[in-house]
């Protein structure tokens, strides 16, 4: 039997804004129902790189296919086969919970024989299920935060992109967030999440690092601290940035 082609297919991908490459001629692949991280500081090209494999942003240069639809020729098939949650949350604060959830059915277009259930998940989900009339600007963030990946997963897509969902929350809605991600993998689905965070690093399953807008190293936790060696994952990006600066010149 051939190998199952990967969800999302990545090829010397390049986009310049003017004079300033905020991505660098990045290549990866990713398999269906894998969580993959990408890591690194504001600024090394994460939500760029999210951006372009969500369809919302054109590449310069380069190839990258998204559910096998290229996202260059192709991103409004890409934006319908995906569900993004951005730094934001995307959230409106001046609608209640429940109302966030019917606008974004309507916006993904949920058939209406199963928005009810699809809501009812939602709700469920994020614990909300007596909070759905409440105005969602009253929320705390955890509980936002949630709201939000509800409302992203609603049509079922079968890849979800997540820049930097848990920025701004605290460690212990962090930790319920990812047991939510577990779940969708588990479950099928292949999330892509980005994040400055260093220890969540160790809650993917493989990692691209990222700096200056290259992947300057990517495998699994275990397998990047073979390669750049360091205990923390703090050391293992240092040492592999160190040895990507030493290799280029």
């Amino acid at each position: 039997m051939p190998p199952e082609a990967p969800i999302v297919e990545v090829r010397s991908l390049v986009k310049r804004f003017g004079a300033f490459t905020a991505v660098d001629h990045v290549s990866l692949e990713i398999g269906r129902g894998e969580i993959f991280g990408f890591l690194g500081p504001n600024g090394a090209g994460k939500t760029t790189t999210i951006r372009i494999l969500c369809g919302l942003l054109e590449p310069t240069e380069g190839l990258a296919r998204v559910n096998g639809f290229d996202v260059a020729q192709d991103p409004e098939s890409v934006k319908h086969s995906i569900g993004y949650m951005s730094q934001k949350f995307s959230l409106y604060d001046d609608l209640t919970v429940e109302e966030n959830l019917d606008f974004f059915c309507g916006i993904y277009g949920v058939p209406r024989e199963r928005r009810g259930e699809r809501k009812a998940y939602a709700l469920r989900m994020a614990g909300l299920e007596s909070e759905r009339r409440r105005m969602t600007r009253e929320l705390a963030g955890g509980w936002k935060q949630r709201l939000a990946l509800g409302c992203a997963v609603l049509h079922e897509p079968p890849v979800l992109f997540l820049d930097e969902p848990t920025s701004g929350v605290d460690p212990i809605a962090r930790r319920r967030f990812w047991d939510l991600i577990y779940e969708m993998a588990d479950a099928g689905s292949t999330v892509i999440v980005s994040t400055h965070y260093m220890d969540e690093a160790e809650y993917c399953r493989r990692l691209a690092l990222m700096h200056r807008g290259r992947v300057v190293a990517q495998g699994a936790p275990g397998e990047l601290r073979a390669q750049c060696g360091g205990a923390s994952m703090e050391e293992v990006f240092a040492a592999c940035i160190e040895r990507g600066e030493a290799a280029a010149r």
